[in-house]
C-alpha cells in the first residue's frame, strides 16, 4: 500500500468539510500581523492545492510543493481557474526542497509535518525552507498533538459521500510514536458507472512542540510562537492541534 495513488482522485470528495477559505483567512491574519517581506508565498504538502488556489486568488504568488505526483496534478488542474499570475507546482520532498529563486512566506498545513515520519528528514526540511525564506520572511504550520495520535490508537472511521466510501483505522506504535491509518477506499468511476477499490497506509509522527521548538533554532529560526487550532491565542491544555509561526532573521 502507497500513499495518495488512489487517493487522489478522490481526496477532495473526502476533504469537503474542511473550509479552505477560514484556513486562507486565519493564514492571512498571520501575514498582516506580522508583516511580510513580499507577496511570494509557498504551499509546502500542498496536495491537491485547494489551499494553495484560496490563496492564490488573494493576490499572493504561489508555489506549491508536494511529493505526490497525482496530488500534484489534481492541484494543477483546479489552480488553471486562478486569474492573475498562476501558480507554480514542484515535485519535492520537504527534506530535498529546491526553489527557483527566494520566498516570502511558507506555509505547511493539515498537519503534513506529520507525515514526515523521521525527525532528522525534518530538521533538513525545516533548513531548507529557512534557506528560500526571505530575511524577515514568516513559516507557519500545524500539528496534531501527540496526545491526539496516541488518542486515535483502536479506533475506526467511516467517511461516506455518494460516489466515495473510506473505512480507516488508526494503530499507534508507542516505540515508534508513529499513527497508522490503514483505509479502504471505493470511489466511483463517472465514466464507467463502476466502484474502483483501493489500499493505502498513511502514517505521523507524534512530534512534541519542544521537539519543533528545538528544530526551528537550530534551523535558525527565532520569534518562535505557538497557537491554538485556528485561534490567535497560545494552547489551551488538551488542544489537538497547535499552529507555529517562525520569522528568519531580518
Amino acid at each position: 500500500m502507497s500513499s495518495y495513488d488512489f487517493l487522489a482522485g478522490c481526496y477532495d470528495r473526502l476533504t469537503y468539510d474542511v473550509d479552505y477559505r477560514a484556513w486562507a483567512d486565519y493564514i492571512e491574519k498571520h501575514f498582516k500581523k506580522r508583516g511580510l517581506p513580499g507577496n511570494t508565498v509557498l504551499d509546502l504538502a500542498c496536495g491537491t492545492g485547494s489551499l494553495t488556489y484560496e490563496l492564490a486568488r488573494r493576490g499572493y504568488e504561489m508555489i506549491g510543493v508536494d511529493l505526490s505526483p497525482d496530488m500534484l496534478a489534481q492541484a494543477a488542474d483546479k489552480n488553471r481557474q486562478v486569474d492573475g499570475i498562476q501558480p507554480i507546482f514542484l515535485c519535492q520532498s520537504m527534506d530535498k526542497l529546491d526553489l527557483y529563486g527566494t520566498i516570502d512566506a511558507c506555509v505547511c498545513c493539515l498537519d503534513s509535518v506529520n507525515y514526515v515520519t523521521t525527525p532528522q528528514k525534518l530538521r533538513r526540511a525545516f533548513e531548507r525552507i529557512h534557506l528560500f525564506l526571505m530575511p524577515g520572511g514568516l513559516f507557519l504550520f500545524d500539528i496534531n498533538t501527540p496526545a491526539k495520535l496516541e488518542g486515535l490508537d483502536g479506533q475506526v472511521f467511516l467517511d461516506e459521500t455518494e460516489d466515495t466510501y473510506c473505512v480507516w483505522r488508526a494503530e499507534y506504535s508507542k516505540r515508534r510514536r508513529v499513527c497508522s491509518y490503514f483505509m479502504d477506499i471505493f470511489c466511483l468511476d463517472e465514466d464507467t458507472g463502476l466502484w474502483d477499490r483501493g489500499e493505502e497506509l498513511h502514517e505521523e509522527y507524534a512530534y512534541t512542540p519542544e521537539e519543533l521548538v528545538e528544530y526551528l533554532q537550530q534551523a535558525g529560526f527565532r520569534d518562535i510562537r505557538q497557537y491554538g487550532n485556528l485561534k490567535l491565542r497560545a494552547p489551551v491544555p488538551g488542544e489537538d492541534r497547535i499552529f507555529f509561526t517562525a520569522r528568519k532573521d531580518k
